[in-house]
C-alpha cells in the first residue's frame, strides 16, 4: 500500500480500503486457482498493481467511459483500474473460464459495481466501447486486428478513444509491423523502481 500511495496519494478512504484488501483476496484465490506466479504474488502491489495502474499516469478515464479489457487473466489491469476509477464501467473478458471465476469473485468482494466479467473471447463481443485495455496478451499487430472495431470514434476524454496496451522490453520490431499513429509511453518516467525500467503503455487512438 505504501507503494501506491507513494505514486497515488489521493486515493479515498474506500480506495484504500480496496486495494489493501487485494493482498488478502488474490493470496486467497490463487491457492484454490492458480492465476498469479508464487514468485509475483509477494510482489503483487508492483509487479500487478501498479503495473496495471501505469494506464491511469497516461489518462484519467471521465465518468461514463467505458472500458474493454481483453484478455484480463487475474483481473489486470481492470481491476486496479476500476477502482481507481469507479465512475466508469469496465468490462472484463478472458476466454479461460476460472480465471473469470477469481476475477468475478475479487470484484464481488470489493462490492465494485463497475465490473462486468464475462468468460468470452473478443471477438464473440457485439458491443463497443471507448477504450480497449490489456496487458501483453499477444503481438501488437493482430490485437489491434481483434479489436479494431470495438472502439467507437466519438468520446468525451481528454485524448481521443483508443487502445491502451501494456508491454515490456524491446518492441522496435514490434512497433515496426503497426501503423505509425502510436504512441508510446515509458514507465520509467512514472514509477521509479526497477521493474519498469522496460515497462511501457502503447497508446494507439481510433482512426
Amino acid at each position: 500500500m505504501d507503494l501506491l500511495l507513494k505514486y497515488f496519494p489521493s486515493l479515498t478512504p474506500q480506495q484504500k480500503e480496496q486495494f489493501a484488501a487485494l493482498d488478502g483476496l488474490y493470496r486467497e484465490w490463487n491457492a484454490q486457482i492458480n492465476v498469479i506466479s508464487r514468485q509475483d504474488i509477494d510482489a503483487l502491489y508492483e509487479k500487478h498493481i501498479l503495473h496495471s495502474l501505469g494506464i491511469a499516469k497516461i489518462i484519467q478515464f471521465k465518468p461514463g467511459t467505458e472500458i474493454l479489457d481483453v484478455g484480463t487473466g487475474g483481473g489486470f489491469p481492470g481491476i486496479p483500474l476500476a477502482i481507481l476509477f469507479p465512475l466508469a464501467d469496465f468490462h472484463l473478458v478472458d476466454s479461460i473460464g476460472k480465471k473469470i471465476k477469481v476475477v468475478q469473485g475479487v470484484a464481488d468482494a470489493l462490492g465494485l459495481t463497475n465490473v462486468k466479467a464475462e468468460q468470452a473471447r473478443v471477438e464473440q463481443l457485439d458491443t463497443t466501447y471507448d477504450f480497449v485495455v490489456s496487458r501483453a496478451v499477444t503481438r501488437l499487430k493482430p490485437f489491434l486486428g481483434w479489436v479494431r472495431y470495438k472502439i467507437v470514434k466519438a468520446g468525451n476524454n481528454d485524448r481521443p478513444n483508443g487502445v491502451l496496451y501494456l508491454k515490456g522490453g524491446d518492441l522496435a520490431e514490434e512497433l515496426a509491423e503497426v501503423p505509425d499513429r502510436y504512441r508510446v509511453y515509458d514507465l520509467s518516467d512514472y514509477f521509479e523502481e526497477p521493474f519498469f525500467e522496460t515497462k511501457k503503455v502503447i497508446y494507439v487512438p481510433k482512426k
